[in-house]
């Protein structure tokens, strides 16, 4: 049972790390076409790449990963790019976190494990839209599950943009049963809403979480399939939209909307809260964060 325990999340987490791979070459890619308008002239955008470290309470080691973040290029302003697998024991706040969401366990063992990939992307031009991805795996000893999605977050909004996301996201989940992307639709309209503001952050996607049918396989395939529907739902959209023109109107509703993402980040982003409260590189946590916001 613990070797294929530990293959399982072997495989897990090589193939995070594959997909983190494609997106940041997919991405170098799009900065090294020249782009029109104010950005022509920057040089071409790469990726820094820092290792992570996440450290137990005594100070042991207790995984990392990498953050690779890219900032001012001709098309994105700032996008990271994070994978990271990390374990240990979960503190009295996380237990507690936890057990309030039915993971049995956690008082008497709070052993845990996670491997995933997150990325936002804040983008140069107005007219391109921000976009949000991850997906992961999380064991305990009593429990195991995957979670992960993606949600467009234009602050400029067009109709075919948005359904090309949508289309591509459901065609990719078609395989895992017709009923699987109206849910997962629905549960990232309610999950990425922010209450304060009674709007949603953006025109949605898909999401899921605590995903365990009793089918590791099964499960993981959906999980891969998520996160490959990324780059053909996302990467037109950015091309369709890199040299529309822009004023200084479009660039002020940039950075408005851009407020709400940091507000619902920080508010109430379940990844957010749980990787300052496991002692996880605040960095490669708070990397979602525009470079730019502001309020009204």
């Amino acid at each position: 049972m613990t070797q294929a325990l530990d293959q399982e999340r072997a495989t897990a987490a090589a193939w995070f790390r594959t997909l983190r791979d494609e997106i940041v070459a997919s991405f170098e890619a799009l900065e090294d076409r020249q782009t029109k308008g104010p950005t022509a002239s920057l040089p071409a955008g790469r990726f820094e790449v820092t290792p992570t470290k996440r450290s137990a309470e005594d100070g042991s080691d207790a995984g990392g990963g990498l953050m690779s973040v890219m900032r001012g290029g001709r098309v994105f302003e700032k996008v990271g790019v994070n994978v990271s697998t990390v374990y240990g024991d979960l503190g009295p706040a996380a237990q507690k976190a936890m057990a309030a969401r039915g993971v049995p366990g956690m008082e008497s063992d709070p052993r845990f494990w996670a491997s995933g990939i997150s990325l936002v992307a804040h983008m140069q031009n107005p007219h391109a839209p921000a976009v949000h991805m991850n997906t992961r795996m999380f064991w305990t000893p009593h429990a195991w599950w995957f979670g992960g999605g993606s949600d467009l977050n234009p602050c400029i909004e067009y109709a075919d943009d948005t359904a090309h996301f949508h289309a591509t996201q459901q065609a990719h989940l078609a395989p895992h049963g017709d009923d699987l992307y109206p849910k997962l639709k629905a549960w990232a309209d309610e999950y990425f809403y922010i209450p304060h503001r009674n709007r949603a952050r953006g025109v949605g996607g898909i999401f899921m979480d605590d995903r365990n049918s009793g089918d590791w396989a099964a499960d993981f395939a959906l999980t891969q399939d998520i996160g490959r529907a990324f780059l053909p739902a996302y990467v037109p959209l950015v091309d369709a939209r890199r040299d529309t023109v822009w004023t200084d109107a479009d660039k002020e509703a940039q950075l408005v909307h851009r407020g709400l993402y940091a507000e619902y980040n920080l508010v109430y982003d379940r990844g957010t809260k749980f990787g300052l409260a496991t002692g996880h590189d605040a960095n490669a946590v708070l990397m979602s964060l525009p470079p730019m916001a502001k309020w009204i």
